[in-house]
């Protein structure tokens, strides 16, 4: 009887807002459970948006991950389960944004994610989520170090728009930061161009000048420019339950076969 396949936390971040990355977060996850993987989304970002997509309203939130970081609650007591058969939640409300003030002094402090995510090791083994997706806020501060300390990889979302691939030298030197003091084990999933538009020849531009620059990291599936996608958030919904057939979900479902394709090849090497 083969082992089952190790669990992989993924951080999906870009310092830059609005390019798509609780979008990923929430639709990718869907998308994957949605094959058959045990998902759990952590959100990490004190707009809480992630939790909003996926249909929590901020009144649920009881117990949330400023809860768990602190020693409060259990990330059990704190997970939730949501719409999608497969996909759990941690959420986030704004009282994460005082984690970067009032835990700045604690030698631990990197290194506060990773220990609460260690409790899910805990837990036998047809329970342990197969993927924990950690949505991080557009910043490069503590909760996004909490983030890249506790991942196995990290998932950057690229908008298909000028000056798109500026900030991205600053988040691999950050990579390599911690890489070389905090996480040597860090590596770099890929990069997803996302609000593709093929009517426009800047946003193809953009597209193949990544390709260029990053070569293999960069995702064949592109996210397109997708009203659908805009849409489903408001309703408490990833979009593969808001309209299935629209070219978002079917873009997200690409994706998530693409990314599952990528790990069965990590997990067969890490054999």
């Amino acid at each position: 009887m083969s082992s089952p396949d190790p669990m992989r936390i993924i951080a999906i971040a870009n310092q830059k807002g609005g390019v798509g990355k609780t979008t990923t977060a929430v639709n990718l996850a869907a998308s994957l459970a949605n094959t058959g993987m045990r998902v759990l989304v952590i959100d990490l970002d004190p707009q809480g948006n992630a939790s909003t997509a996926l249909g929590v309203d901020r009144q649920q939130r009881r117990h949330t991950i400023y809860h768990a970081l602190y020693g409060d609650c259990s990330l059990a007591d704190a997970t939730t389960s949501t719409a999608v058969e497969g996909l759990d939640l941690v959420s986030a409300t704004v009282d994460l944004a005082a984690v970067e003030v009032e835990l700045s002094d604690r030698e631990d402090r990197e290194a506060l994610l990773r220990g609460v995510l260690g409790q899910l090791n805990h837990l036998p083994p047809a329970q342990q989520p197969q993927f924990v997706l950690v949505d991080c806020p557009p910043t490069l501060g503590l909760l996004t170090i909490n983030a890249l300390a506790a991942a196995d990889s990290l998932l950057i979302p690229l908008q298909a728009e000028f000056l798109a691939l500026e900030g991205l030298s600053y988040l691999l030197r950050t990579v390599e930061t911690i890489t070389g003091k905090i996480n040597p084990g860090l590596t770099i999933d890929g990069v997803l161009m996302t609000m593709v538009d093929k009517r426009n020849n800047l946003s193809t531009a953009v597209c193949n000048d990544a390709r260029s620059h990053l070569g293999a990291l960069v995702y064949e599936t592109e996210i397109p420019r997708n009203v659908r996608l805009s849409e489903a958030p408001s309703h408490g919904l990833p979009v593969a339950l808001y309209d299935p057939k629209c070219t978002g979900a079917v873009a997200y479902d690409a994706l998530a076969q693409e990314f599952l394709n990528r790990h069965h090849l990590w997990q067969q090497e890490a054999g």
